[in-house]
């Protein structure tokens, strides 16, 4: 994910918790387990801009806005799983910053390819993550239909 806000939006003490609320619903959206291993690969940049470094029609933005750029792999999230998605990182980033108005919250899901990510100087195949979450439930005992059923059945 990445986060991109000016520089003061979202409130010290509410950072971190903003941070592990996002990659919990980015998880759960996915239908991955909450393991250490997941957590570990659901990276989050944060780009904080100087105050005037946002603008609509052509000036600085008096109230803060928050733009949440979501990538996954094509497939990862149904229709259904991404509206929970971007209704839960909405309500996270409007806790974390004290934002009223939901406009000024934007969520943007991006899918990419099959064979279009890499990772460690491979390509990262959706299937082999699938089968890591498989065995990531099993290992922690909290196999579910989710886990051995495909996407488009539990979505």
């Amino acid at each position: 994910m990445e986060v991109t806000c000016p520089e003061g939006a979202i409130l010290a003490d509410k950072r971190d918790e903003l941070m592990d609320n996002l990659t919990t619903s980015l998880l759960s959206a996915e239908g991955a387990p909450d393991t250490e291993f997941f957590r570990n690969i659901t990276w989050i940049y944060v780009n904080e801009l100087p105050a005037k470094g946002i603008l609509a029609n052509g000036r600085p933005l008096n109230e803060p806005t928050v733009k949440v750029e979501v990538t996954t792999p094509k497939g990862a999230l149904s229709d259904r799983r991404r509206k929970l998605l971007v209704n839960d990182l909405t309500a996270n980033v409007r806790q974390a910053t004290g934002i009223e108005d939901a406009m000024r919250i934007w969520i943007l899901c991006r899918e990419i390819d099959e064979g279009s990510w890499g990772a460690g100087g491979n390509v990262v195949e959706f299937e082999a993550l699938r089968a890591a979450a498989k065995q990531e439930r099993e290992s922690a005992g909290t196999a579910s239909i989710e886990s051995v059923a495909p996407a488009s059945a539990t979505a």
